[in-house]
C-alpha cells in the first residue's frame, strides 16, 4: 500500500525533511496498521532530525499519533480493526498517513478523548504523569519548580501538579507565556528573560528552595535549577530545548547540598504494557475529570512538517502542535 510520509536522509535543520510516497506493507505478526488522523509534534523529533539523538538514516520521523486501526497482523489481540487508538513510543515514523505499529504499544482512546487530543497529549501527558507521580511523587503543600511552564509538557504538568495540591512555580520567556502558565496551574511565574530564577525561587520559598526541579530546557537553565534546590533536592532533567547540559564535576552536587540528579525517559517508565496502560489511564482520568485541559493551539498540514518544527524550535509556540494528514 502506498502512503505519504515525511522522511530525511541526512541530519540538519528543518530543510532536510521531505514529503514523499512510500510503501506500507501488511502488518507483520504482532503489528497493527494505523491510519493516522492526527500526529503529535515533539522536541524529541527535532533531536532525531539534528542528530542529537542519532537514528539510522534514511529514516522517517515522529513518535506520536492517533488514528484508526485499518489492519492487524497474525496474533494481535490488543486492538481490532476500526478501533480508535493512539501511541507515542515508536517506532519512529509517525509523520505519515499510515504506519505499522507493534500492537502492544497501542492504547485504545476513550470516547471522551478526541483524536487531536490523543495525538497532542500521549507523549507529553504521560511524561507529566511519570514525572509527577513516579520520578518524584508530588504531595499536597509541596512547592515545585517547573521550567517552560507554557510549553506542551508544562501546561499539562502544571495543571496536574496543582490538582495534586502542590504550590507550582513556573518559568516562562515572556509576559504572554507567563499569563498562560498562570491560567494553567502556576501560583507563581518567573519570566526568566528579565528575572533571576534562583533568587526569585528563594524569595518565594522564604530562602528554603524547592525539593524538586523539572527541567526540559537543559543548558540555559541548568545553573538556575541547581541553585533553586533545597538540600537533598532532586534535579529532574528530561529534555534539552536549549542544548544539552555541559559536563560538570559530580562534586557540584555535594557543594550545592547533597543533591540528587536523574535523567528519566518515557520509554523506561512505559517499558511494559501494564505500565503503558496504567500511565495512559491516569492521564485519561485526569483529563476526563476536567482537572487537566489539553489544548491544541497550532495545526499544520503533514506536508508542512518542517514549518511545524521551525515553530517549535523558535520557542515561540505554546501548548501542543499537531500535524493533520
Amino acid at each position: 500500500m502506498k502512503t505519504k510520509a515525511i522522511r530525511f536522509d541526512k541530519t540538519g535543520g528543518p530543510e532536510v525533511l521531505h514529503f514523499e510516497e512510500i510503501d506500507v506493507g501488511e502488518p507483520s505478526a504482532g503489528e497493527a496498521r494505523v491510519r493516522h488522523t492526527a500526529i503529535g509534534v515533539n522536541f524529541i523529533d527535532n533531536y532525531h532530525r539534528t542528530g542529537l539523538y542519532p537514528v539510522p538514516l534514511p529514516s522517517g520521523i515522529g513518535l506520536e499519533a492517533a488514528g484508526v486501526v485499518d489492519a492487524v497482523g497474525p496474533g494481535v489481540t490488543q486492538v481490532q480493526v476500526g478501533q480508535r487508538v493512539a501511541y507515542c513510543s515508536g517506532p519512529i515514523g509517525a509523520y505519515s498517513e499510515r504506519q505499522n505499529v507493534p500492537a502492544e504499544r497501542l492504547v485504545p482512546l476513550p470516547s471522551g478523548i478526541s483524536d487531536e487530543q490523543g495525538a497532542a497529549m500521549m507523549l507529553k501527558g504521560m511524561t507529566a504523569e511519570y514525572l509527577l507521580r513516579r520520578t518524584h511523587r508530588v504531595t499536597p503543600g509541596e512547592t515545585i519548580l517547573f521550567h517552560a511552564a507554557a510549553g506542551g509538557v508544562g501546561l499539562i504538568a502544571c495543571q496536574w501538579a496543582k490538582h495534586l495540591g502542590a504550590v507550582v512555580i513556573g518559568t516562562a520567556g515572556s509576559d504572554d507565556k507567563a499569563a498562560l502558565a498562570r491560567a494553567h496551574g502556576c501560583d507563581h511565574v518567573i519570566v526568566y528573560s528579565r528575572e533571576d530564577v534562583a533568587a526569585r525561587v528563594r524569595e518565594i520559598t522564604g530562602g528554603r528552595g524547592v525539593p524538586v526541579v523539572y527541567d526540559a530546557v537543559g543548558q540555559a537553565t541548568f545553573d538556575a535549577s541547581i541553585d533553586s534546590l533545597s538540600p537533598r533536592g532532586l534535579f529532574v532533567s528530561f529534555g534539552n530545548a536549549s542544548g544539552p547540559v555541559k559536563p560538570f564535576p559530580l562534586t557540584l552536587l555535594s557543594l550545592k547540598g547533597s543533591l540528587y540528579l536523574t535523567r528519566p525517559t518515557l520509554t523506561t517508565y512505559t517499558a511494559t504494557r501494564d505500565d503503558l496502560l496504567a500511565s495512559a489511564r491516569a492521564l485519561f482520568d485526569v483529563v476526563a475529570s476536567g482537572a487537566v485541559k489539553v489544548e491544541v493551539r497550532q495545526r499544520f498540514p503533514l506536508a508542512e512538517a518542517a514549518a511545524a518544527q521551525r515553530a517549535l524550535e523558535s520557542r515561540q509556540t505554546v501548548g501542543s502542535i499537531v500535524l493533520v494528514p
